[in-house]
């Protein structure tokens, strides 16, 4: 069965993992990718189950941009391409002869998408980083101050490679309907900053200053694990979670503006009774008195959870298992992963026609 996006090619010459998250989020549901290895080849090949998770469908060649024929060869494929996507530091695609402007000379109507750290512009633009550089940077790690906190997968990473496919569809639908082509320009810090928002999240008629919200938060367990809670200003969920961990009566009366003013102490008294019990044996409880709650996971863990495995997310494929499936539920036209990731070069004479 043909994906949603049969049809369309996509030039790759991304390494590491936003931009090949990016592509494979396209290769997944029909695009055409060829990935453009430098000599040696992708060095997230370093990382082998992760390179399988971000580059199954794709076909590979290997080109030295720094060389002519290289960047000849490269010029080809993006003159028959609908989109080509790079991940360098401004001005290295320039540097290499494969920039906007170049690729547009051989193709007018290619949506091209720079996907970079700080953007192609502003007083940052020669700014080195990784991830959590960029988190920093966008108020990710402390948004209302005091110590910083670090999520524990790459956000950065992954929000810039998904906002990329976002921008990438957004274009193509455009192209379809009027011929016009797009340059992206996806900065992961502007994704972050949008997230992190321009104000706090602060409740009319409750104190400013206060931090967090009582029953919001991650709580350890008398076995060592811990889980989560997320009351926010409802009052039955609240009231589930004082029923559950046997909290005084006129405590789980308190509305939400009274809460707010006893957060610490309210804290300290969940904690206190969530630590006397086991996690799962807990979990179970308060999901059965309706209460918001979960456990917190590892990554073997998250595996083995149904829910994950009856939608497909937890999945296997033949070159790899376990692996992750596609993120987004697609009835008529479902992603798939057909093919395993390259070889280097496997796939040198490759063209899309």
């Amino acid at each position: 069965m043909p994906g949603l996006l049969d049809g369309i090619r996509v030039l790759d010459l991304t390494i590491w993992r936003p931009g090949p998250y990016a592509t494979q989020l396209l290769a997944e549901i029909g695009a055409d990718v060829i990935k453009v290895e430098p000599p040696g080849g992708d060095p997230m090949r370093t990382f082998p189950e992760l390179f399988a998770s971000l580059n199954a469908n794709k076909r590979s060649v290997v080109l030295d941009l720094k060389s002519a024929d290289g960047r000849g060869h490269a010029l080809a494929l993006a003159a028959d391409a609908d989109v080509v996507i790079e991940g360098w530091r401004p001005g290295v695609a320039a540097r290499l002869g494969v920039a906007d402007t170049d690729v547009r000379a051989v193709n007018p109507s290619v949506i091209y998408c720079s996907l970079s750290g700080l953007g192609q512009d502003g007083p940052l633009v020669d700014a080195p980083g990784h991830d959590l550089c960029y988190l920093a940077w966008a108020g990710a790690l402390s948004p209302e101050g005091g110590a910083p906190r670090e999520p524990a997968v790459p956000v950065a990473d992954l929000s810039g490679g998904m906002a990329a496919a976002l921008g990438v569809c957004a274009a193509l639908v455009r192209k379809l309907r009027t011929g016009e082509g797009e340059y992206v320009d996806v900065a992961m810090t502007d994704v972050l900053a949008t997230w992190t928002g321009a104000a706090s999240p602060r409740s009319e008629g409750t104190d400013p200053d206060a931090r967090g919200v009582p029953g919001y938060g991650t709580f350890e367990t008398a076995d060592g694990g811990h889980l989560t809670l997320s009351v926010l200003t409802e009052d039955h969920f609240w009231r589930a979670v004082c029923a559950t961990l046997g909290l005084a009566d006129d405590v789980a009366a308190l509305g939400f503006v009274d809460r707010m003013a006893r957060t610490a102490e309210l804290q300290s008294s969940i904690a206190d009774a969530v630590a006397l019990r086991k996690r799962d044996e807990l979990v179970d409880a308060f999901l059965a008195a309706g209460a918001p709650c979960a456990p917190v996971l590892d990554r073997a863990e998250m595996l083995k959870l149904d829910q994950f495995r009856a939608r497909g997310v937890a999945t296997a494929d033949p070159w790899l298992d376990p692996a992750i499936g596609y993120p987004i539920k697609l009835r008529e036209h479902p992603a798939m992963r057909t093919s395993p990731p390259p070889e280097p070069g496997q796939h040198q004479d490759a063209t899309f026609r």
